[in-house]
């Protein structure tokens, strides 16, 4: 049975800053960010089974990522908690925003490798993360791939 490739497309909106960085994106601001999931398996033989023919279900691989990344990161502003942003975070909170403290420095680059992580945990033990898309703008995105991460 041949390997099958599946892709699903999310789109969310969310702020961040890069604490240190030398050039515009020390200050605060957003993108709207494109991820592209895509997961590697067999369709499934079993011809009682209801998903029957597919790798996996879109709907399936849709809730993982909406839960993992999506629902989490929509709308929320990313700060590096290890920052003096833990401040404006704070103020923010205070003030009913959704923020979001990680341990990184929330550049595409760590963010797709956090979304792997994430999203990798939650597939099924015979689907596999084959790769990740993370776009920021138009023209700029990161991508992280299982076979360079194994």
């Amino acid at each position: 049975m041949s390997n099958i490739r599946i892709t699903k497309q999310f789109s969310f909106e969310t702020g961040h800053a890069l604490y240190g960085y030398d050039g515009k994106c020390k200050n605060v601001h957003g993108h709207s960010y494109k991820l592209s999931v895509t997961v590697i398996g067999q369709p499934i033989t079993d011809t009682s089974n209801v998903k029957f023919g597919m790798v996996i279900d879109f709907s399936d691989l849709k809730k993982i990522v909406k839960e993992e990344i999506v629902d989490i990161f929509d709308h929320a502003t990313v700060f590096n908690k290890n920052t003096p942003h833990v401040e404006l975070a704070a103020e923010l909170k205070n003030r009913g925003h959704h923020v979001i403290l990680v341990d990184y420095q929330p550049t595409s680059e760590n963010m797709v490798t956090d979304f792997a992580q994430k999203i990798k945990s939650r597939l099924p033990k015979d689907i596999l993360l084959h790769s990740l898309k993370l776009q920021e703008t138009e023209t700029s995105f990161a991508e992280w791939y299982a076979s360079d991460n194994e």
